[in-house]
């Protein structure tokens, strides 16, 4: 099906999934209105504005999750609504009024426009593997997850699961909403999202990724306990394409190209990139297979692989990338990406500030506090000088 004469909407245009969605769509054709947080950030404007078709075909607007009425210029004249802008990140202190309202109160906003815009024929929906399957439902090899599977919100909000109570609520929210108004809506509820980057700057998941490949998270030194559901982002974005283009598309459609423990992807770096000095710790981690019980994050027995069903997602056309090609392409990426300057402050800094503020009655205005402006690698030499046996990748220290 060519997009010629179409016009699309994409929201969190600048994002990973969305970009390589915004990208597939210019190819086919299709014009493309997509929204960004601030128009005025080359960070999250050039990078689309380079792909092809991108100067003749693709309209950025500005628009706010939270606020009523902000995609209504954007959907406007669509015929299709790709909606995948939310929240991304795992700790916050304020889980509900930074994750979840903006997350669900987001979803309502935008299917509000469309409902709004009766040009709309579709809506294609940005779930994830995180509204599927936390419910406390046990997760042995004998157990195979599929779309009948459902996130239970309360479970998620006991176990302090954030990221994944949004995701649940925000897609029950959705569900909710397209049936009382009519609407046809298809979602997309991928896993761990790897592969390669459009846009200049790291995404939560591959951030995550990366982390655990250069010594763990926070610099841990086992590999997290966890079993984690691989795809790749071209995989992601081509069905959200196809869940568009094909008539018969309904429903959510779980994509994971492979269920494996990180051990796994440690293994296929370290094959593939046998001269990339990786941090002892993490050579130290690499097993043979799926199942490493002794080199977890928590002296637990790591659980055991089950399988996500990938029935229903043949049916977008999908041939998974296999997790070999998605871990290259991810490092390939990465290495190409400049490190970054900083801007540092001490937190005892900030705090003082913040009682000079309260307690000095000329106080007023704003007040920004920057200790020091330096190179990543210059932070990373003095983390060096002051613990020498600290074990630090030495391409960092370069």
């Amino acid at each position: 099906m060519s997009g010629q004469g179409k016009v699309v909407c994409v929201t969190g245009g600048s994002g990973y999934i969305a970009s390589w969605i915004v990208k597939l769509l210019l190819q086919r054709g299709y014009t493309v209105k997509a929204t960004v947080r601030d128009l005025s950030d080359p960070k999250k404007t050039e990078h689309l504005f380079d792909l092809d078709g991108a100067k003749e075909r693709l309209h950025l607007f500005k628009a706010n999750l939270v606020e009523e009425g902000s995609f209504d210029p954007v959907v406007d004249g669509c015929e299709s609504v790709f909606h995948v802008a939310s929240p991304v990140f795992l700790g916050t202190d304020d889980p509900h009024a930074n994750l979840i309202e903006p997350a669900v109160k987001g979803t309502e906003n935008v299917l509000k426009s469309c409902a709004r815009f009766r040009s709309v024929k579709r809506v294609i929906l940005t779930s994830s593997m995180a509204s599927v399957i936390f419910n406390g439902k046990p997760l042995t090899p004998d157990v195979v997850v599929d779309e009948t599977w459902f996130s239970d919100f309360a479970f998620c909000l006991s176990n302090k699961l954030w990221y994944m109570a949004s995701k649940t609520l925000a897609e029950e929210t959705a569900w909710k909403f397209a049936k009382e108004n009519g609407i046809d809506m298809v979602t997309i509820n991928p896993g761990l999202v790897i592969g390669p980057l459009l846009q200049p700057t790291l995404n939560f998941s591959v951030e995550l990724f990366l982390g655990h490949i250069n010594g763990g998270a926070l610099g841990a030194p086992r590999l997290p306990s966890e079993i984690y559901r691989f795809v790749d982002v071209r995989d992601v974005a081509y069905a959200h394409i196809q869940a568009l283009e094909i008539p018969s598309a309904s429903g959510r459609y779980c994509l994971v190209g492979r269920v494996a423990h990180f051990s796994s992807a440690v293994k296929i770096v370290h094959e593939l990139y046998s001269t990339l000095p990786l941090p002892e710790q993490v050579i130290g981690l690499l097993v043979v297979g799926d199942h490493n019980p002794d080199r977890c994050a928590d002296d637990k027995a790591s659980p055991l692989i089950y399988e996500v069903s990938k029935e229903k997602a043949k049916t977008l056309g999908l041939d998974y990338i296999p997790l070999e090609v998605s871990v290259r392409d991810t490092i390939e990426r990465a290495k190409s990406y400049p490190n970054t300057t900083y801007t540092w402050v001490d937190v005892r800094d900030v705090a003082n500030a913040h009682i000079y503020a309260f307690v000095n009655p000329s106080a007023n205005g704003r007040y920004c506090l920057a200790g020091i402006v330096i190179h990543s690698s210059e932070a990373v030499k003095i983390l060096s000088k002051l613990y020498p046996d600290l074990t630090i990748p030495k391409q960092q220290l370069s």
